[in-house]
């Protein structure tokens, strides 16, 4: 018995110590494959929406109407971004309705930024969309413009007359209603475009005048366009633009009239053929007030009929006149015309005038009835030139000195 015993004892031993091992390497196994587990098999938290971020902030008031929007997205792609104005005064009313405010997104769509200036006393309205990983996002905003104490606004366009077709010397005279002290940023919203484009600047006349001319005539028979987009400009301190204008200006035939005093003739020509010759009488030239103005004139005005008074001088001066002269075209500020005269005597012999160019009187009035503003009279031969700001004299003025009247020169 005892050797069986002891048979058998180190098997069981071994055994118990084998299934001991087994054990051991069983828990222990079971341990190890939860610490090597794979992360990425374990559950990640939900990204978060977009975030949409506008400037100028929510309830922001007194916002500069030169300003932009600009609205962000942080986490997503903009998707939709839509801006409406409440009009000045008018709670909930659309500025333009069915013209929301207009802007350009990115290449990315993080980014969008509105692209015309802001109304002044104007409530802006925001509403924008973001989609990302973590789902859409949506944002209102609203924000107010300021009211500037003084509203800058176009007060005349010359010539813009309805139905009017001028001359192809014709100038574009710009009159603000205010004294413009940014100038840089004023005529930079001032646009002109042509059918038949021509090379052109403004010069600034004074703070509150500004004019366009061209390199050259116009080309004939076509249309231009002014713009003043003057919304939002700044155009001094406390003065914004609150409107913006369109004006329709029609160039007509080209029309160039000749006067050489010498000669004592007149030719016009229209579209480079000649419409009609003329005899006239200029200046008699015994004082400066009295003698015609040499350089390229712009006819301006027509009446019919104009008083005309001596400038300076007493009832009692032998030189003084009052008188009433028919059909009369106003070519100069210094008083001169092209205008109807019955001394026949002296068309085409003598210059007695006291400074206009008269002709016969059927020939004066057809001159009259035909004329467009802004039509070219060049006139020659005399000792006195005509100043670049007499009148609408500013071809007398070359274009690279025009130019230099310009702010953005």
């Amino acid at each position: 018995m005892q050797n069986f015993d002891r048979r058998w004892k180190g098997p069981l031993a071994g055994l118990a110590a084998a299934a001991s091992v087994v054990l051991t390497a069983s828990c222990s196994g079971g341990a190890a494959g939860q610490n090597n587990a794979n992360p990425a098999s374990a559950e990640k938290p939900a990204p978060p929406a977009p975030t949409i971020q506008v400037t100028p902030a929510q309830g922001a008031k007194k916002v500069r109407p030169d300003k932009r929007i600009v609205v962000t997205s942080a986490g997503g792609e903009l998707q939709d971004v839509t801006v409406t104005a409440a009009a000045p005064g008018k709670a909930g009313a659309t500025a333009q309705p069915g013209e929301p405010v207009e802007g350009r997104f990115d290449a990315a769509k993080a980014r969008w930024v509105s692209k015309e200036r802001l109304q002044p006393s104007t409530t802006y309205t925001v509403t924008a969309t973001a989609q990302g990983a973590g789902g859409p996002a949506r944002l209102t905003s609203r924000f107010s413009t300021l009211k500037p104490a003084r509203e800058l606004a176009v007060a005349d366009v010359t010539p813009s007359l309805k139905g009017e077709k001028v001359g192809v010397g014709a100038p574009i005279i710009v009159t603000f209603n205010q004294a413009v002290g940014d100038r840089r940023a004023v005529e930079k919203a001032l646009e002109v475009e042509a059918e038949k484009p021509v090379e052109g600047a403004w010069r600034w006349i004074t703070d509150t005048q500004v004019i366009y001319r061209t390199a050259k005539y116009w080309p004939a028979h076509q249309k231009v366009t002014f713009n003043a987009r003057l919304t939002g400009i700044r155009g001094a301190a406390d003065m914004y633009g609150v409107k913006d204008i369109t004006k329709t200006i029609n160039i007509g035939a080209k029309v160039i009239s000749t006067v050489d005093t010498r000669k004592k003739t007149m030719k016009v020509k229209r579209d480079g053929k000649t419409v009609k010759s003329m005899l006239i009488s200029a200046g008699k030239a015994t004082t400066r007030e009295y003698t015609t103005t040499t350089g390229v004139h712009l006819t301006m005005e027509r009446a019919n009929p104009v008083r005309m008074i001596s400038p300076g001088r007493e009832k009692d001066d032998p030189e003084y006149y009052d008188v009433m002269i028919n059909h009369a075209v106003r070519i100069s500020n210094s008083g001169e015309y092209v205008h109807a005269k019955n001394n026949v005597w002296a068309q085409g012999r003598q210059n007695v005038s006291h400074g206009c160019v008269n002709a016969r009187p059927d020939q004066a009035k057809w001159f009259y009835d035909n004329f467009q503003r802004g039509d070219v009279v060049v006139v020659t031969g005399t000792n006195r030139n005509l100043e670049w700001n007499n009148g609408w004299g500013f071809w007398q003025m070359s274009f690279k000195e025009w130019k230099k009247g310009s702010a953005l020169s």
